[in-house]
């Protein structure tokens, strides 16, 4: 199986971010593409 690039603690911690902020702000401070959030 391929090893994830983010911890599943930093991908818990920007899933919250984006409770304050849009996705694609989020997604761009984190240098995550909108569709990698997407399905988180």
């Amino acid at each position: 199986m391929k090893k994830s690039r983010y911890s599943e603690e930093q991908i818990v911690r920007i899933l919250r971010e984006i409770d304050r902020d849009t996705v694609a702000e989020v997604a761009k401070r984190n240098g995550v593409s909108e569709a990698s959030i997407y399905v988180w």
